[in-house]
Parts: C-alpha cells; sequence; structure tokens
C-alpha cells in the first residue's frame, strides 16, 4: 500500500521505487481475457498466431498498463492520480515454454520511472512523471506520464 506522499517532498530526477511483477503466465493471459472480455486469438491460440509468423500467444497490453497501474498505485495513493497515458511499445510473451522450447525470460515485467516537472494549476501542486515498463531482457513494453495532485505539508 502507498504511503503518504507530499508535494514539498518530490523534486524534479527523483525516481519512483521499481516495481517487479511476477511473471507473467498464460493462466494471467486466461484470467485477464475473461475478466476483460478480450478473446482475441492472438493471447491464447498457438495456431493462429504461428499463420502470422510468431512463436507465442502474447500478453494483453492493457494488462501490462494495468501491471504499470499497480507500480504507480504502490507509489502514491491513487486519490492523488490525475492522469496515466501510456505508448504501447513491444509484445510481452508468457512465461512457460511453449510448443518450440523457448524460454521466456522476458515474462518479468519492471516497471520504473521519475518526476520531471513541479507545477501549479488551477489551484492545484501537481507533478509530472514519466514512467516505462521494460521486461528483464530490457525490452521496452510501455512507456507513458503520470499526473498526481499532491497535497503539500
Amino acid at each position: 500500500m502507498a504511503k503518504e506522499l507530499y508535494y514539498d517532498d518530490v523534486a524534479v530526477g527523483d525516481e519512483i521505487p521499481a516495481y517487479t511483477s511476477d511473471p507473467i503466465t498464460r493462466t494471467h493471459i486466461v484470467r485477464y481475457a475473461g475478466a476483460s472480455g478480450d478473446f482475441n486469438p492472438l493471447h491464447h491460440d498457438v495456431t493462429f498466431v504461428t499463420m502470422f509468423g510468431m512463436e507465442r500467444v502474447i500478453s494483453h497490453g492493457m494488462l501490462v498498463m494495468g501491471i504499470t497501474g499497480r507500480a504507480i498505485t504502490e507509489y502514491l495513493p491513487q486519490k492523488y492520480l490525475k492522469k496515466f497515458q501510456v505508448r504501447f511499445s513491444g509484445m510481452t510473451e508468457p512465461a512457460d515454454l511453449n510448443d518450440m522450447g523457448n524460454t521466456a525470460a522476458r515474462s518479468k515485467l519492471t516497471v520504473t520511472g521519475k518526476a520531471v516537472k513541479k507545477y501549479e494549476e488551477g489551484g492545484e501542486k501537481l507533478v509530472e512523471y514519466e514512467v516505462q515498463t521494460a521486461d528483464q531482457n530490457g525490452g521496452v513494453k510501455i512507456t507513458g506520464t503520470f499526473i498526481a495532485a499532491l497535497p503539500s505539508k
């Protein structure tokens, strides 16, 4: 759970604590598909994805965005989050082995970020952050920003 965070305690350049997810498995993908209603065969059907030259199914981008959002709300209370936007940069494969025996070291994700701007607008004290989610090999999956309206001490 996020601890209280104050505008006065944040400086431009401050980093958010790195957050590392558990490895994403096919079970996570299936559970997310059920919860979201997104049953695109790219996320569960190996026969389908091989028709497009892919070896493995891929995670939903919004699942990866959800992991990124969790990292943010581990850092600051959700009530302070004003805006969160991302750009999807790469596919995330599950951790289990596929039929070809490939390992998936790319399934554990780490979210990092830092404060890039502090300003006041509309009576609120705002901090803008850049955020990035990457796999353990450095493959970037998401880049983005979020803005927090923080209280003063």
